[in-house]
């Protein structure tokens, strides 16, 4: 990665949702590549528009996924960064907490698909970069390839309902938007 392997990295809710993204990148974590972040309010989010899109799920089952990670990564709730965020500028407003919250936690990255949201010129003055989850997990896998890839391995046996196939697997991941890293996942 461009500072370290051990990049705090904010994931966006829009990383933690879908599913086979947010599992790939919290055993990405589960193997110290990186260390996660997120917020009460980023938590909120992904779930909030999971229950839009896919009402036959139950808000228990989602709060009950949200238990786990911060039980799994304890550290990784980010807290007290409410009040810097309107002395904060971006393009969409509403997007303020995050980099609110990746400054309070010392981030050195963002990781989500609204590149456009967090423009450089607005986050340079923080050191703080912001990467597509594609670009992050590739940039992993260039300098870390056998743990990536046991953390493939662990997400492929973690599914039990359904099990999945390696080929399901980066076959869900490609269709959620990485495409440069799975063909490193397929070498």
């Amino acid at each position: 990665m461009s500072r370290s392997l051990r990049n705090i990295a904010v994931l966006d809710a829009n990383v933690l949702y879908p599913a086979p993204i947010r599992d790939f990148l919290l055993h990405l974590a589960h193997l110290d590549l990186y260390k996660p972040k997120w917020t009460n309010e980023i938590q909120e989010e992904w779930i909030r528009s999971l229950l839009i899109n896919r009402p036959d799920l139950k808000k228990e089952s989602l709060e009950k996924t949200r238990e786990t990670m911060n039980s799994a990564f304890p550290d990784s709730n980010i807290e007290n960064y409410e009040g810097m965020i309107n002395s904060l500028t971006l393009p969409d407003k509403k997007d303020r907490h995050i980099l609110a919250a990746a400054i309070t936690a010392k981030a050195e990255v963002i990781v989500t698909f609204n590149l456009k949201d967090f423009p450089y010129t607005c986050l340079k003055s923080y050191n703080i970069e912001v990467l597509h989850p594609d670009v992050f997990i590739t940039r992993l896998m260039l300098s870390e390839k056998n743990k990536v890839l046991q953390a493939l391995n662990n997400q492929i046996r973690s599914l039990k309902n359904p099990p999945k196939s390696k080929d399901e697997v980066i076959a869900a991941l490609q269709k959620c938007g990485l495409t440069e890293s799975i063909i490193h996942l397929k070498k």
